[in-house]
């Protein structure tokens, strides 16, 4: 594998690749402007970039074994990666990826490159000169614009399968992903925001998350969700006790048990899959909201209540008037709306009871009138402001707060409202980009500065369920934070930071001022690396989840002639301990599309036929096994014998 890149993501990628595929890396990073450019060994400041990187990827699984991490340096003493990762991961310096740099790095040997740099261009660049010298490679490349990259990915296909005739992008391993780390990201912080998971996988419209669970009480068995995905080790809940492995055991983490071993295990904490679902006030949509047409705000409070008071004066008189002259109470209407809008005959010569009647109507009409010059005026700009940002609405509650809509901003208000949840957003730039689909989807959003006084408060901070603060900048997304917390101290907190010491650092320190409350701090280039390592893994794979020191994959798989999967029911594809069918869906319809449903949800004896589509979870193993036999017919031997190493 070979990943190429100028920032976080890239290092993370290539951690990402190793920690959880256990695949080699070799990682190309820009030179020092004052160094030829030209790729040299893993040295200077590429390598103290990577130890810190990896070392902060890392952290968590060293500070359960007790091991010290170290200073980062080259491998060898204070390595926390050790002699062998140190072997496995290759860094390389180039002043540009160009022809030669890929050559040095192995491109015409390689399974797959990722191009993760900032500058769009440069990744298109290299990714031309990639499939030029490898019609076969599986590129990865990072574009936030959609269409373009929809047809980049369409050309660069068509020039594989022109390279070798007999390439089909769509069978074997050529084939280009075009991500975007805002995209990929999105459904992590909409589910941080939702259930404050960061365990995330996205399958067909379903978004799921795993969340690490203990028995209520000795000898009992934790919910187990959709089901269970892992047994954690026996001596997870011992503070003195270490992570397990695939060498521990029967005490070790198991993955994907059956019923009978989750009964077993009393006492053990689980992996639980659940899916993220939203129990607040659901944001309306019919016809009568601000979503659609903004009937429902067209005037306001105040002068509603005045509309009301004259209906009510109106109906009085009518029936006041019945009753003094024994009229019809249909004609007693109808001359009370003549007598009201001046257009009825003098009362001269009638009862003085229809007298005093008409003087009150003739002085509710005179109250009428600037009533219905309000309205229109109100009326008028309401319809002038409906292509505008809309105000939060005085009883909104249990929304969600959302700082910022630049790139990462814009894509989670899009998966939030997909979610029918209510936001609340507030930007600083007029001109951002959110800003025009905050518009068309009618979302409250707040223009002004988060750091100035009023302002979260104009949001409804103090009845927010969530606050997610993606702004580009840790400083103001720390503040914002903390003022919020000052308002509201059990809010949900979610603040996207650049730096991880600086992040680790909040994290604890907000944790330990507020305990009873959840905060997170998410790196974008952390959330987006698992999908851009499942994209290099194969277009089957859709992520990975870590349990303990053992990996648990997501992967779509065609049904249609798999001997393991095809004419048997979920429980009977089921093999523990291996793979696991999860969700179903039709065939050709791309894992991250909708049209996917529970395996749970499937009327019990339902088959899985040709034409559908499932996803599964599985052990490496067990993956392994069911892309090795995802074909009835043998593989090509140039397939077998073309010499591609990771």
């Amino acid at each position: 594998m070979i990943v190429c890149g100028d920032d976080v993501l890239a290092h993370r990628l290539a951690a990402e690749l190793h920690e959880m595929y256990g695949e080699r890396v070799t990682l190309l990073v820009p030179a020092p402007v004052d160094t030829p450019s030209r790729p040299v060994a893993r040295t200077g400041r590429a390598a103290a970039l990577f130890g810190r990187v990896t070392a902060a990827v890392s952290r968590t699984a060293g500070a359960g074994t007790g091991t010290g991490t170290g200073a980062a340096g080259p491998a060898g003493a204070g390595d926390p990666r050790g002699p062998a990762q140190a072997r496995t991961i290759r860094v390389m310096e180039t002043g540009e990826a160009d022809d030669q740099a890929l050559l040095d790095a192995g491109v015409e040997r390689a399974a797959a490159l990722a191009l993760v740099h900032e500058d769009d261009e440069r990744n298109i660049r290299a990714a031309l000169a990639a499939r030029r010298l490898n019609p076969r490679l599986r590129l990865v490349i990072r574009l936030y614009n959609r269409k373009l990259g929809q047809h980049l990915a369409t050309l660069l296909d068509q020039a594989a399968a022109v390279s070798e005739p007999g390439l089909d992008p769509e069978k074997l391993d050529a084939a280009t992903s075009v991500l975007s780390d805002a995209d990929t990201a999105a459904p992590a912080l909409a589910a941080t925001a939702i259930a404050g998971s960061r365990k995330v996988i996205q399958a067909g419209g379903l978004l799921l998350h795993a969340v690490d669970r203990t028995p209520p009480a000795r000898g009992e068995v934790a919910d187990p969700g959709l089901c269970t995905l892992a047994l954690l080790s026996a001596t997870a809940s011992d503070p003195a006790g270490s992570e397990g492995s695939e060498r521990s055991g029967d005490q070790g983490p198991q993955l994907l048990p059956d019923d009978a071993a989750v009964a077993a295990a009393t006492g053990r904490g689980i992996v639980a899959l659940e899916a993220v679902t939203y129990e607040g006030p659901a944001q309306t949509t019919g016809w009568l909201s601000a979503s659609a047409l903004p009937v429902g705000s067209l005037f306001s409070r105040r002068l509603r209540w005045s509309l009301a008071g004259v209906a009510a004066a109106v109906l009085g008189l009518a029936l006041a008037s019945t009753f003094a002259t024994g009229a019809n109470p249909l004609h007693a209407a109808y001359l009370t709306l003549l007598d009201v809008f001046a257009i009825g005959d003098p009362a001269v010569g009638e009862p003085t009871s229809r007298q005093v009647l008409q003087i009150l109507a003739g002085f509710v009409g005179l109250l009428l009138l600037p009533v219905l010059v309000a309205a229109l005026l109100e009326a008028l700009g309401t319809f002038r402001s409906a292509t505008t940002l809309r105000r939060p609405p005085r009883g909104l509650s249990g929304h969600v707060v959302l700082l910022g809509l630049g790139k990462v901003g814009t894509r989670v208000l899009a998966r939030l409202r997909r979610m029918n949840i209510p936001v609340v957003c507030v930007e600083a730039d007029p001109e951002a980009r959110g800003l025009a689909l905050a518009r068309r989807l009618r979302v409250p959003t707040v223009i002004g500065d988060v750091t100035e006084e009023g302002v979260l408060e104009a949001a409804r901070i103090h009845r927010a369920r969530a606050l997610l603060a993606l702004t580009s900048v840790d400083i103001t997304n720390l503040e914002a934070a903390l003022h919020a917390r000052s308002i509201s101290p059990d809010l949900r907190v979610a603040l996207r930071l650049y730096d991880d010491d600086f992040a680790t650092a909040v994290y604890r320190t907000l944790r330990a001022a507020h305990p009873g409350a959840l905060t997170r701090s998410r790196s974008v280039s952390h959330l987006a690396a698992p999908a851009f390592a499942g994209a290099m893994m194969g277009r089957q794979v859709l992520g990975a989840i870590p349990v303990e020191r053992r990996v648990l994959l997501f992967a779509a798989l065609d049904v249609t002639d798999h001997p393991l999967l095809e004419g048997r029911t979920v429980a009977q594809a089921f093999r523990p301990g291996a793979w696991r069918v999860i969700a179903r869906g039709a065939a050709g319809v791309p894992a991250h599309r909708t049209g996917y449903g529970l395996a749970w949800q499937l009327p019990p004896g339902d088959v899985l036929g040709p034409g559908d589509r499932v996803v599964v979870a599985a052990t490496r193993r067990g993956l392994a096994e069911l892309l090795g036999r995802r074909r009835r017919q043998p593989e090509p031997a140039d397939r077998r014998e073309d010499g591609r190493v990771g």
